[in-house]
């Protein structure tokens, strides 16, 4: 008996409304990718990377995890940015955070156990780093959406300062790397004005 068989028909249904509007989508696909962005995003279920933005397969390169972080000693995530900017040769790194995420507010309240306490670990260095900040804030709600931006801004200069990208922009290569946020209340975007372009 084959386990959840629901998944299974959707995957059919899926696959057959493509091939019904483009015959030669597959087999375009199945030639390789040449994605023209790497998306960080959260591992979150209800921040669907491709669809928030409207691109199709093959058109976006994603990597996820808890809370959208890219420390530069994780291997993991390293080995997709080196990929992306490297082999695909990506113009544009996303990094894009969400209000509302888990992982920041377990960061918050330092409620992670186990793997995830460890994994957190980088994060509640930003929360004391902005200990000050945030706490000026008026309540906790807002002091949770603030964590988010901040977190999302040091992803994105944890990537600047990547060995990965510095090679790039010293071979001349075009690559931009941004800091964008949403919102799980209202399904849109919100660019956190931390665009950079080139070593500084």
């Amino acid at each position: 008996m084959r386990v959840l068989p629901q998944l299974f028909e959707a995957n059919r249904a899926w696959a057959r409304a493509h091939e019904a509007e483009d015959p030669d989508f597959f087999r375009r696909l199945s030639e390789g990718q040449a994605p023209g962005y790497l998306w960080i995003g959260c591992a979150d279920s209800r921040v669907p990377a491709n669809q928030i933005v409207g691109l199709a397969p093959g058109e976006l390169f994603v990597h996820r995890n808890v809370a959208n972080l890219v420390p530069e000693a994780d291997d993991n995530g390293m080995s997709v940015l080196q990929y992306a900017v490297d082999a695909l040769q990506v113009g544009h790194v996303i990094v894009c955070g969400h209000y509302g995420c888990g992982g920041v507010r377990a960061a918050l309240d330092e409620s992670g156990t186990g793997h995830l306490e460890r994994w957190l670990a980088g994060l509640r260095k930003i929360r004391d780093a902005n200990s000050a900040e945030l706490e000026a804030l008026e309540d906790d709600g807002a002091r949770w959406a603030r964590l988010c931006e901040l977190n999302v801004e040091a992803q994105v200069d944890s990537i600047r300062r990547s060995d990965v990208v510095r090679e790039a922009w010293e071979r001349g290569q075009s690559l931009a790397v941004h800091g964008w946020i949403y919102g799980l209340e209202d399904g849109l975007l919100h660019d956190l004005d931390v665009t950079v372009t080139g070593a500084s």
